[in-house]
């Protein structure tokens, strides 16, 4: 579970990348599902976008790649969302600790 440091420090990464995972008219399929769960193993951090043609929402749909290739849901603005998952071999992105009280 991230916290709103590390969400926010994932938001400033994902600002420039491109958008490589879109869900179009098809709806999420094993194909996005397969595409998604090889391009959080290689970067962590991506950027999809559900489009107008879409059956599901950009919520519905981050939410539900998120559950199915157990990563986070960084953040949902309009369109598009940003979807984040640690690779525990080789990673990428340090996220900032959380301050003990």
């Amino acid at each position: 579970m991230l916290n709103s440091k590390q969400r926010a420090y994932l938001r400033a990464l994902a600002n420039p990348i491109d958008t490589i995972l879109i869900v179009g008219k098809g709806g999420i399929d094993a194909d996005v599902i397969r595409q998604a769960d090889d391009a959080l193993t290689a970067r962590e951090l991506i950027k999809g976008k559900a489009l107008e043609t879409s059956p599901v929402k950009a919520r519905e749909a981050a939410d539900t790649i998120a559950a199915q290739v157990s990563a986070e849901t960084v953040q949902v603005i309009g369109s598009k969302f940003v979807l984040y998952r640690r690779n525990d071999k080789e990673p990428k992105i340090i996220l900032p600790k959380e301050r003990k009280k």
